[in-house]
């Protein structure tokens, strides 16, 4: 019979990250994906999102009879868009934002 030779095994170069190479250590396993910074601005975005909508909210008729104009304010109608866009704005850059280490 004849017997196949075995290849020798690579060596991995020193500049390649592996999964095998990496040791986990106890504060890495609980990292988190964001950071501070970024907690903070998601906290942010979400009240700036919050306050869009509650502007938005009320000024209807106890009547129905009775049309009321309120609904075309700029408070509704501008000012509330507004702070919701831009409360996703927030949102997407703390996101995206990466964290310092």
């Amino acid at each position: 019979m004849a017997t196949k030779k075995k290849k020798p095994l690579q060596k991995i170069k020193p500049g390649v990250d592996t999964i095998a190479k990496q040791k986990v250590s106890g504060d890495s396993a609980l990292a988190f994906a964001f950071g501070k910074e970024n907690y903070r601005l998601l906290v942010i975005g979400l009240v700036v999102i919050f306050v869009g909508f509650l502007l938005m909210i009320g000024g209807g008729s106890d009547d129905p009879n009775v049309f009321s104009e309120d609904i075309f304010s700029f408070r509704r109608m501008t000012l509330a868009p507004i702070l919701i866009l831009a409360g996703y704005i927030i949102e997407i850059f703390a996101i995206m934002k990466k964290p310092r280490d």
